[in-house]
Parts: structure tokens; sequence; C-alpha cells
């Protein structure tokens, strides 16, 4: 990484933003110049990186001039508007939002899974959903070795997937419900301590999935670049401040037993294998909360399919950095170790 570059940072003073900003520096990315991009009413607002304040600037059309890497964790309505500002500037966006995801010119990316696919971009690169990303992350490395037919999930969410609001929420809502005080949710739908609610994205009346499960089906096909995998998932919230927990059962094309699996993760990029049947410890929020891998134990055969090629696990990951922006700095990393920053299939 001899080169240096020019990054800006959209929506970062949000909760992905902020880890944006510690993922760069504890990673060491080679940044020349710094912007950080936020709303008006945060404009102004300094911001540590390096030892140094940074002052806040209004994300506008004009921020993006002389910038090499944009990222954005403002929510989809602004990369929709000022992703193709960014990209026609120069910069190659890195989104964290669904605004892009399913676009056919767009790529989805997993840097584990498909680096290659970075080459496909025209300026803009998708962030996969955190869910997605925490749950096939193990499941690639097993799907390369044995083509995974089918997958369901259930998911186990965290407050921090819906952003530091909603996790301040949950901190408030439970120190009111232990002090027997009413408290009033704004943020959420229902009631936050001590509850679990399906997710509260939109639900399609036709299938009755709701737009977080539609997610992980339609991404992980696009990511796998396997239409033909079949995927079910639940996804609900749970009173967890950070760091998602999945549920996960494959189908493989072969009979597939649990030493193969954990065989094959051991070595595998962005795991780590946490399956002490003796002591009873398994992947936990706790655990994964603060760290890049995806934890994963609980492995063993599923019960319920009598032909041998179906696996139960258990996986968690920190929905922040793994499921967020971690994985963008990933991203950006691979292109400036491949020499691909500034480079784009055009036709």
């Amino acid at each position: 990484m001899s080169n240096h570059y020019r990054v800006a940072i959209a929506g970062a003073t949000g909760a992905v933003g902020v880890e944006f900003l510690q993922c760069l520096e504890e990673r060491n990315f080679p940044i020349s110049e710094l912007k950080l991009l936020a709303s008006a009413r945060s404009a102004g607002k300094t911001m540590k990186f390096r030892g140094r304040d940074i002052v806040v600037e209004e994300l506008t059309e004009k921020s993006f001039d002389n910038v090499d890497v944009a990222f954005f964790s403002a929510g989809g309505s602004i990369s929709k508007k000022f992703g193709p500002i960014a990209a026609k500037a120069g910069a190659v966006v890195v989104d964290n939002s669904s605004a892009f995801r399913m676009d056919p010119t767009v790529p989805l990316v997993i840097p584990e899974i498909n680096p290659e696919a970075i080459l496909q971009h025209k300026g803009i690169i998708a962030n996969p959903n955190c869910s997605t990303i925490i749950g096939i992350v193990p499941i690639w490395p097993i799907h390369q070795k044995n083509r995974v037919h089918r997958l369901i999930a259930s998911t186990y969410q965290a407050a921090s997937g819906a952003g530091a609001a909603a996790m301040e929420e949950l901190r408030e809502s439970t120190r009111a419900h232990l002090e027997n005080r009413e408290y009033k949710n704004t943020v959420l739908p229902h009631p936050y301590a001590f509850n679990l609610f399906s997710h509260n994205s939109k639900i399609d009346p036709e299938t009755g999935y709701n737009e977080e499960e539609t997610k992980m089906i339609k991404e992980t096909r696009k990511i796998f670049n396997d239409p033909d995998i079949r995927i079910s998932a639940t996804c609900v919230r749970v009173p967890v401040l950070r760091a998602h927990s999945e549920s996960l059962t494959f189908e493989c094309e072969r009979p597939i037993t649990p030493a193969e699996v954990r065989a094959i993760l051991k070595d595998a990029p962005g795991v780590k294998l946490v399956d002490d049947m003796e002591k009873n410890y398994f992947p936990m929020p706790k655990d994964a909360s603060g760290q890049g891998d995806v934890l994963v134990g609980r492995i063993r055969q599923d019960l319920s399919d009598p032909s041998g090629k179906s696996i139960s696990m258990f996986v968690a990951g920190d929905q922040l950095l793994k499921g967020a922006a971690l994985n963008a700095v990933q991203i950006a990393e691979v292109m400036v170790e491949r020499g691909w920053l500034g480079k784009a299939v055009t036709k």
C-alpha cells in the first residue's frame, strides 16, 4: 500500500460511520486526506482520527471533488442521490445501504467470497446486508467443497442493526423496566427491553416474507452467482446491543459430516470456530462484539435429514464491523492491494 488516497465518509457521525473511522485507523488504511460528511445539523462537530480533530462537513453535491474512495452509510435515499454524484466526480463509492445491491450493474461484494466482482464496478460497489454477510461468510467455503443446495436461516438481530438511536432505546427502556418506570418506545415499533419481535421491515403480502428476509435470499443468490440455491429466512430483533446471531441449517449436494465442516472452517478466512461441546461454549454476541470474525459453533448433523447431507450450526458476528464498516473497508483494501483503485469495466 505505497500510494495514499483521498477518502470521504458520508454519514460519518452515525453508528457505522464511527466504525468506519476506527477501522480505517486500526487497519492503517493509506489516507492522504479524509473528509467527514454528514447532515447540516452535524456539520461543525469534530471527530478524532489518528490523534487529530477533523471537522465534520455538510454533505453537498460538491463534497466529492478530488476524492478517491467514498464510504456511504447515511441511508438509502442519501446513497441514491449522492452516490452517482460521487462516482461521476471520480470517486469509487462503497455503499452500505440497500440502494444498489440488486442493481445488475453494481457488484455486491464480500471479499472472502467474490473479490473479483469488484472489477465489474462502474463507480459504485454495494456492501451486502449485515445478516447476509454474517450468515454466508461461513457457508461459502463449504459451498466450494460440497455445493449447498438449500439454506434455512433464523436470525437474532441486535439493536445495532437499527442504528445508534435503537441502541440507546434499548439501554433506556431496559433501565426504565428495571426501575419499574413507564417508557414509551419511539425508534422501534414494539417494546424492546426483555422482548423480541419479528424484524420490523415491510412484509410482502404475496410471500409473507419481510424485506430483511427477502434481502438475505436475493443477495445470497447474487453473491454466490447461484440463482437456484433454495433459501428461507426468518429475521427477528432481540434485546442485544451489538452483534447479530443466526441459526443456520444447510443441505449439501453430497453427504457431509460435522467433522468435515469443522475441517473446512478451521482455516477459512473471516471465520473463527467456537465449538466447545464439553464446556457448552458456543458463539455469543458478547464474544462477537468488537472483533471482525464470524464465530461458528453448534456444528451438528441435522437429524431431520436421513440422507446425511444436512448440517445445523450457530454463528455470531459484529453487525457494525463485519456486517457493515469492516466489510466495506476490506473491499477498499482489495482494490488498493491489487492495484484496482481507479480501474473499472467501462463496457
